[in-house]
């Protein structure tokens, strides 16, 4: 069923969600993208992660978190959860009807696809992002001859809501899920060799989840500094500039480049449970401080 939604008007904001925090890595970078746009933000935190949920339950819920931002006027939904991207886009874009909708793993597919030297590609997500393939089969349709592995990685998710992003601990947990895709690059590396490495290897990694690029400093740590790394979080900002463009909805006339933004992120922030952690927490990712009073509690 389509859900009505009145046309969008340049002058609207643009509305990003997640199960979380993590997605403000994405709206980071979509207001770096785009400084003179408004955002309204809604994180999910009564119902995550979504990563360990049924298909059907993720649906759902990213169903009614896209409801509520469309009844705030919203002129574009990105959904900055590489979960709901995986599981979702297809009933949102049935929902919406002409609505503008971008997801996250088409871009970082494609933003893979261009990096790797050799065809082979390592995926790391959630256990629903990779049990779904969604980025398998993202690349496989833009590089039918890649190899392609992935691997859910649901602790780097605790790790970074926890602020643990250098030390033993983390390292060790980088190396226990990284090791298998990049072992013929570390045994290269670490013997001193020259040769290239092997067409078999993995020379590209995809971080298939928005929480991940706050681990970013030990995963290149571990997987050397040979290997691409791709976070999503640009490829889709540009993705959505583009979109607006085409559909005329940019917020302001984006010929000449734009003044550096002032801080991180203009934005109003929602969220469905725990205003005070998540502006703790949504800080980090952020990158610039969220007081509590600014997270309005919203029922879904």
């Amino acid at each position: 069923m389509t859900t009505l939604v009145a046309l969008a008007d340049p002058s609207q904001p643009i509305g990003v969600f997640d199960s979380g925090v993590g997605g403000l890595t994405v709206l980071g970078a979509l207001h770096a993208e785009l400084p003179h746009e408004r955002f309204i933000y809604l994180g999910d935190t009564a119902r995550l992660p979504y990563g360990t949920k049924s298909a059907a339950t993720v649906v759902r819920y990213a169903l009614q978190a896209a409801d509520a931002l469309v009844a705030r006027g919203v002129k574009a939904l990105v959904v900055a959860c590489n979960t709901a991207s995986a599981v979702a886009l297809p009933s949102m874009h049935e929902r919406y009807g002409d609505l503008p909708v971008i997801g996250v793993v088409e871009p970082g597919a494609q933003a893979a696809v261009m990096a790797t030297r050799g065809g082979g590609i390592a995926v790391i997500g959630t256990e629903a992002t990779v049990r779904g393939g969604a980025y398998q089969q993202a690349i496989a349709r833009r590089r039918p001859d890649a190899r392609v592995s992935a691997v859910a990685c649901q602790v780097f998710v605790a790790l970074a809501e926890e602020g643990w992003t250098h030390g033993a601990v983390v390292r060790a947990t980088a190396q226990r899920y990284l090791a298998p895709l990049f072992a013929a690059e570390a045994a290269r590396r670490h013997c001193g060799l020259d040769e290239p490495v092997p067409a078999a290897a993995a020379d590209t990694l995809v971080l298939g989840c928005t929480h991940f690029p706050m681990l970013r400093p030990v995963i290149r740590e571990v997987v050397g500094d040979e290997v691409a790394i791709v976070d999503s979080a640009t490829t889709t900002a540009c993705a959505t500039r583009a979109l607006l463009r085409a559909r005329g909805l940019l917020g302001s006339d984006d010929a000449a480049p734009p003044a550096p933004p002032p801080q991180p992120a203009v934005a109003s922030f929602l969220a469905t449970d725990g205003a005070a952690r998540f502006a703790a927490i949504g800080g980090r990712f952020l990158g610039r401080e969220i007081a509590a009073h600014e997270v309005e509690l919203i029922d879904l």
